[in-house]
């Protein structure tokens, strides 16, 4: 749920505004540089899963903002064979780093959701023998 803050910061020359998607966004791609997160989970209600490469990076993110806080929920798939706590908190303090950094809000917590575990596509090239087909 993403809310727009009352007042904005004003400096000298003028008003910094940054919308909530902007956020959204930082926290998406914070997320999925996580070593083991296979993707992003549409979230709570739609339950169907993006996996990465797809253009929407804010999927699976919601963000409450405050005038000087923000409140993050991030929903995830995680790979199979990875210790998911460790994910989960590889994945909060990335999130919190990053939009600390870029923003300077204070985030006052991220919360991780951990909606499915897949395996990885594991490629097999078969090589077929022609010679043997047909005797």
């Amino acid at each position: 749920m993403s809310t727009i803050p009352n007042e904005f910061e004003r400096t000298d020359i003028g008003e910094i505004q940054i919308a909530p998607e902007v956020i959204e966004v930082i926290a998406g791609l914070a997320t999925v540089e996580i070593k083991g997160v296979a993707g992003m989970s549409g979230g709570f209600a739609g339950g169907i899963a993006e996996l990465l490469g797809r253009k929407n990076q804010s999927k699976g993110v919601k963000v409450e903002v405050g005038q000087r806080e923000a409140a993050i929920d991030v929903s995830v798939i995680v790979e199979y064979g990875y210790r998911l706590p460790e994910v989960a908190t590889q994945i909060q303090s990335n999130v919190k780093r990053s939009i600390e950094n870029m923003t300077g809000l204070t985030v006052i917590e991220v919360n991780v959701h951990i909606h499915d575990v897949i395996f990885k596509a594991v490629e097999k090239h078969e090589e077929i023998d022609y010679s043997q087909r047909v005797k």
